[in-house]
């Protein structure tokens, strides 16, 4: 369903920058409505969520109806820090949305001054977010064949393959559908294991520490990955800066368009790269089924 919302704002936010005049003011007032929704979606999560279910068989839960005990702030700070695979979700999801950020951001710049079409937009990212909506319905099946960490991997390779298709199509709609299906493929693989692997490293945490932190994971990722979107979104700035882009000009110089490509194309690529060496050290998967049976046996 999020990726529905971000298939929603693709195909909305142009049309809505056109209604109120096509200006800087416009992306303002676009952006109003859009922050008022997600209050509102906010909003409804908060006063509609209820917490019911707690976590059998872990070591702070031994009796059913005896409350967990509340962890210290700091303990739990310090158990996060002990936790070597919540490091490395945490500084993945920062990476990646750090490169959503800057990727999202540059597509209309990619449209318009590369494949010279700003319309395109539709195109590139409505296909990309149907088809990973229609994949991650299929990846569960794939992940108890092959694992989190794997599924996860295959989806980082199937992400550089399709930049790279889109950036050598020369505005070729064929090539462009073509990069945006295995692109689609790809997040579908990432989007339907990132969070489930940030969750394996709550019970790993609790194993390793004695200290269960679900509020804490969740949260600290989240402050993750909201430090990377604010960096990603300054980022492109001043990339585009650098590469001298002017708005109003009719034509790019090249270093504009080199930045755009940069923004676009080259920083996922790096990102998704960095994301398959942090893989290489990630053996939860292999290690989880020992952990639960441990964690079992404590209770």
């Amino acid at each position: 369903m999020a990726t529905a919302g971000t298939l929603t704002i693709n195909l909305c936010t142009l049309p809505l920058v056109e209604y109120f005049g096509d200006n800087a003011s416009a992306w303002t007032k676009t952006f109003c409505i859009l922050g008022l929704l997600a209050v509102v979606a906010f909003l409804i999560n908060f006063f509609g969520t209820k917490e019911r279910v707690r976590p059998s068989g872990t070591a702070q839960n031994k009796n059913a109806g005896q409350k967990t005990a509340d962890v210290p702030i700091m303990t739990g700070i310090k158990a996060l820090f002990q936790n070597k695979y919540w490091i490395m979700m945490t500084g993945m999801l920062a990476l990646f949305f750090l490169m959503y950020s800057v990727n999202g951001g540059a597509t209309v710049y990619y449209a318009k001054d590369i494949l010279g079409d700003r319309n395109l937009v539709g195109t590139i990212n409505g296909i990309f977010n149907i088809v990973q909506i229609a994949g991650m319905f299929f990846i569960a099946m794939l992940v108890k064949k092959y694992g989190k960490r794997n599924v996860f991997s295959i989806g980082l390779i199937l992400d550089i393959i399709g930049m790279l298709i889109l950036n050598f199509s020369n505005g070729m709609m064929g090539m462009i559908v073509v990069s945006s299906v295995i692109r689609g493929v790809g997040n579908a693989c990432g989007g339907a294991t990132m969070w489930a692997m940030v969750s394996d490293t709550i019970d790993y945490g609790e194993w390793k520490t004695g200290v269960r932190t679900e509020g804490l994971v969740n949260s600290a990722c989240s402050f993750g990955y909201k430090i990377g979107n604010g960096i990603g979104s300054a980022l492109l700035g001043l990339i585009l800066e650098i590469g001298g882009y002017i708005g109003e000009a009719a034509t790019q110089t090249a270093s504009a368009l080199t930045s755009i490509r940069v923004c676009f194309v080259w920083i996922p690529i790096v990102v998704y790269i960095a994301g398959l060496i942090i893989m290489k050290f990630y053996h939860l998967d292999e290690e989880f089924a020992g952990i639960m049976k441990d964690l079992k046996e404590r209770s």
